[in-house]
């Protein structure tokens, strides 16, 4: 299991059956690059675990994600990181990051 320390996600779920994890994060500009890489390990696990899957998942995809990265003001950053994906891959995600 991995352990996130910055990125707090909410699950929800459409009809198709495909789960989305939403996160925001939101600090101060020095500590963003920590943000990011909290990030960039999530999607690496996403790739090993489902290689070439990535894409829309309604051509059939694994997974595929969003991110956003905000100045909001000089001493604050906003990132938003949406992860979706097929219902193996959602479960296989709970699994790896220890999520409800």
């Amino acid at each position: 299991m991995t352990e996130l320390r910055y990125l707090d996600f909410d699950y929800s779920e459409d009809t198709e059956g495909h789960g989305t994890f939403d996160a925001m994060a939101s600090t101060a500009p020095a500590r963003t690059h920590e943000v990011l890489a909290e990030i960039a390990q999530v999607l690496a696990w996403a790739d090993a675990t489902f290689p070439d899957a990535r894409g829309a998942l309604d051509d059939g995809a694994a997974w595929d994600f969003d991110l956003q990265q905000t100045r909001e003001t000089p001493d604050l950053d906003t990132v938003t990181f949406s992860l979706s994906g097929s219902a193996d891959f959602c479960a296989a995600f709970r699994g790896q990051f220890a999520l409800d």
